[in-house]
């Protein structure tokens, strides 16, 4: 739950923190639609082209490798130019390349292949600074005790965008044809770019919020002038490798990273794999994988909301950082290893209880952006953002390749599903053993 801001000044405290965490959420839940767009259009647009699983498994690799390469120097742009205007940029160019994935139709085999993994890849760099700065732009919006919560609300985008889009694109692939999914969101990723422009500043910047709002912010440990012209900028040349050397010879750090590679093995599996598992594995129609996949995510979608809630909670009751961050952590990854229990059913309906269970757990447990709020350099903010997540989604490469070769050479995904469960518990092992204290790290 939100926290009532005090009137530090005599004045009433503006809110203004929540309207520019409401464009977080919003924007993100289109970020995530756009990059699962291929699972939900995917089965049509491979009996199109003529992909097989690890044809399918390739080219949704490819937004993970650029996505990869594109971290670090997404991050240093965040550092280098500020949150809003990088974030702005990347909001129009992968709107753009998803809008023009809806055409690859004119070509033929494996042109048509090449020039989806080329617009996917492409997306994966367009995307890179996104969730750095969502993280950068938190650091900088909300006071420590607020920072779970908030965290938790962009963060559950994933499993929104999942409840939303995924019955919409089943609904259009089916009614209009795949190409259109990306026609739709790429529209309307152009419109969000432009209301992003006229609501989201940095707090300092921001011509609505007042001072009492920037006063608590700060006084809680918001970073409210991370962005200011006149502040320090990151370091150029040696300085930038200095460090990343010291962010990686950082234990809690190193944990961190590891442990989101591991997470984000789970949101790859579900954002690119589950709803193809529903088809391939077991039976249903595009449109029904939709639907069905949607209740699973609406679950997620409140396990991440209760999972920064319940840590924020923690931390009000007296309880240190570590502890409130680490106890939804590992709760939320032992619930997610309940999908290998799908191995063990056949009716469809007790396949999506399970996943209904597996997506609370790992929405639950989704709080390594909140880590890295809380622990990231304030000099180096949008770089430790961007390492993170570039160790985190290393997963959309692998991901996708290991789930595609254990489908292609088994005939089955039951395998596949103990691949995934297995990353989760070394999530976390790796926030038990590796991680220590939680605590910003300074150089």
């Amino acid at each position: 739950m939100m926290m009532r801001t005090p009137a530090l000044d005599g004045k009433a405290a503006t809110h203004v923190r929540y309207l520019v965490l409401a464009m977080l959420f919003i924007v993100s839940t289109v970020n995530y639609a756009d990059r699962a767009a291929l699972s939900i259009a995917g089965p049509a647009a491979a009996k199109q082209l003529g992909l097989g699983a690890l044809a399918i498994g390739w080219v949704l690799s490819a937004f993970g490798w650029a996505y990869v390469l594109g971290q670090l120097p997404g991050g240093w742009l965040l550092d280098r130019f500020g949150s809003v205007r990088v974030y702005l940029i990347s909001i129009v160019s992968w709107s753009v390349i998803t809008f023009l994935q809806g055409f690859v139709g004119v070509f033929h085999a494996g042109m048509a292949v090449a020039a989806l993994f080329v617009l996917v890849f492409l997306m994966g760099l367009a995307e890179s600074p996104a969730f750095p700065g969502n993280a950068r732009i938190v650091a900088a919006w909300f006071p420590a005790k607020e920072r779970g919560t908030a965290v938790a609300v962009f963060n559950s985008a994933q499993y929104f965008a999942t409840v939303v889009f995924a019955p919409l694109s089943g609904w259009i692939t089916q009614a209009f044809g795949w190409q259109y999914v990306f026609v739709t969101l790429g529209s309307l990723g152009l419109l969000l770019a432009f209301v992003w422009l006229r609501t989201v500043r940095a707090p300092a910047d921001h011509p609505l919020a007042n001072t009492s709002e920037l006063e608590y912010i700060e006084q809680g440990g918001g970073l409210v002038r991370m962005d200011q012209r006149s502040g320090p900028r990151p370091p150029r040349g040696d300085g930038t490798w200095t460090t990343l050397r010291q962010l990686l010879s950082t234990r809690t750090l190193v944990g961190v990273y590891v442990g989101q590679y591991c997470i984000t093995t789970l949101t790859y599996f579900f954002l690119t794999w589950m709803p193809l598992y529903l088809v391939m594995g077991r039976g249903m129609t595009v449109l029904r994988a939709g639907l069905s996949a949607s209740l699973p995510a609406l679950v997620g979608f409140g396990g991440g909301l209760l999972g920064g809630v319940f840590s924020d909670f923690l931390l009000r009751r007296g309880y240190s950082l570590t502890v409130a961050r680490k106890v939804p952590i590992v709760a939320g990854m032992l619930l997610a290893t309940s999908m290998i229990a799908c191995n063990y059913v056949t009716a469809s309906w007790a396949v999506i209880a399970i996943m209904c269970v597996a997506f609370f757990g790992k929405g639950f447990g989704a709080l390594g952006w909140a880590v890295v709020s809380d622990a990231s350099p304030r000099k180096a903010a949008g770089l430790c953002g961007g390492l993170f997540n570039m160790f985190g989604n290393t997963a959309a490469i692998t991901t996708p390749i290991v789930i595609g070769s254990i489908v292609q050479a088994t005939g089955s995904f039951n395998l596949a599903l103990v691949f995934v469960a297995a990353n989760a518990l070394t999530a976390i092992v790796c926030y038990l053993v590796v991680v220590g204290e939680i605590k910003r790290v300074e150089f």
